[in-house]
This record gives structure tokens, C-alpha cells and sequence, in this order.
């Protein structure tokens, strides 16, 4: 009597995780086995090595999320003048395209920093160790807006046009921006791209937060690939240019 309720519980449990009110995004951009490997420069010094990679499909809150993990490593060489060893992880509902979960782990120079987030989407609230925090429908975390942003349709924008996202961080949701800035051939290690340019205007995010500007180059095309991403941390400017990549999306 008691497996039969157990297995009547599990079936009810997940009819309720399937039948809840999401949206359904379209996504031709990426996905699981995905790996994009850059070199990070300060200057004209490659100071270090930047992974993003779609590892495997989990499991949460009884729906299917890309396990997404980011990881910005110094070079050895690099770690005497500034070492760096920053993790991130989300996981991307795959239909859906918002985090049920995030985590940040900074490492930078003699700061660190660790942050984690359950987004509940059917509550609309967050919870991280400190309290439970109110969220809008859809709001994302710094990375998984990365791969959202990687499946919006650029191509009837004009210059200046933007997209009006929300990033959950530590208590607060903020407004994130991401401004089309046109087109551009851009040549990097990987090869040699077509891209559209986008700006990210970020509030909150550890590494991600701003001091200047971001600007991130995309191929122009559905997958919209990462090859170079232009910004000014702390204790300067710093390019990643896209060296590698693997497991891309065949359209």
C-alpha cells in the first residue's frame, strides 16, 4: 500500500512540475556538449583562460536544465600579479530558458566570494542563504542572460535598439539592458567571423560588474557564438578572444 502511494505521490509531483504556466522558448543557439574555450588578455599579455560548457541535462524542481558552468582560471605565469580562480554554475530550464539554480564562487587576487541562488519560478521567489527575495516572472542570473540573450532575433534591430532583461544577484533584481551596437568581421584564434556586436549594461554580478563598458561580439547567425567579449575589470582592460569550441548546435 505504501509503493502504491509513493508512486501515486511521484506522478502527481511531476504532472504538477510539467503542467505549470511556463513559456516555451525557441532555442537554435546551443546546446548540451557545447564547449567554448577563450583566451582572457590583459593588454597584449594572455593572462589567463576562460571555459563555458554545457557538460550535461540535469534535473530540477522536476524539469530538464542545461547544466551550465563557466570557469575564468589565471595562467601560472599570470597568478603573481593577479590570481584568478572564479567558477560559476546555472541550470537553464531547457524549455523555458530561466536558472532554477545559481552559483558563484570568486577567487580574485586576496578577494573571494561565494553566492548561491534557488530561483522558485512558481512562488516567484529566490532564496539564498540570507532570506527570500520576490522575482519577477523570467528573471535570470548573469550567465544563464548570456545564453537567453544568444537566442533573441537581432535582425530588425536598428543601432541603439535594446532587449530589457532583469538579473537576480545577492538580494535584488536589476534591470539589465542588452544594447545592439551593429555589425563587425572580427579575427580571432578560432577564426575569422561575421558578428553582431551587443552591449550588456550590468548593474550587479561580481566579475561581470562593470567599471566601464562591455561589448560582446556574436556570430551573425543562429547560434550566435561568443568570439570576443571587450571589457575593463579592476585593474584594467581585459579581452577574451574565443580559441576553441565543440558540441555546437547543427541547424
Amino acid at each position: 500500500m505504501k509503493q502504491i502511494y509513493l508512486i501515486i505521490l511521484i506522478a502527481t509531483i511531476n504532472a504538477f512540475a510539467q503542467s505549470s504556466d511556463f513559456r516555451t522558448i525557441e532555442n537554435n543557439a546551443f546546446t548540451v556538449g557545447e564547449k567554448l574555450t577563450f583566451n582572457v588578455k590583459y593588454g597584449f599579455v594572455t593572462a589567463g583562460e576562460a571555459v563555458m560548457e554545457i557538460p550535461k541535462i540535469k534535473r530540477i524542481a522536476g524539469r530538464e536544465v542545461y547544466h551550465v558552468t563557466f570557469k575564468v582560471n589565471s595562467l601560472p605565469s599570470f597568478d603573481a600579479f593577479y590570481k584568478v580562480r572564479d567558477r560559476y554554475e546555472t541550470y537553464i530550464d531547457v524549455e523555458a530558458l530561466f536558472p532554477w539554480r545559481f552559483e558563484q564562487h570568486v577567487r580574485e587576487g586576496g578577494f573571494s566570494m561565494d553566492f548561491a541562488a534557488f530561483f522558485d519560478h512558481r512562488k516567484g521567489i529566490a532564496k539564498t542563504s540570507k532570506d527570500s527575495y520576490e522575482i519577477p516572472p523570467n528573471v535570470n542570473d548573469i550567465v544563464s542572460t548570456f545564453y537567453y540573450a544568444r537566442t533573441l532575433d537581432y535582425s530588425n534591430l536598428d543601432v541603439g535598439d535594446k532587449f530589457e532583461l532583469h538579473n537576480f544577484y545577492k538580494k535584488q533584481v536589476y534591470p539589465l539592458d542588452v544594447i545592439y551596437k551593429g555589425k563587425e568581421t572580427v579575427e580571432v584564434e578560432a577564426g575569422t567571423f561575421d558578428c553582431i556586436m551587443v552591449e550588456p549594461v550590468i548593474v550587479e554580478g561580481g566579475l561581470f560588474k562593470t567599471e566601464g563598458r562591455i561589448i560582446i561580439w556574436l556570430t551573425d547567425d543562429d547560434l550566435k557564438i561568443p568570439v570576443k567579449v571587450k571589457t575593463k575589470i579592476l585593474i584594467g582592460s581585459i579581452d577574451a578572444e574565443l580559441s576553441e569550441y565543440e558540441g555546437l548546435l547543427k541547424n
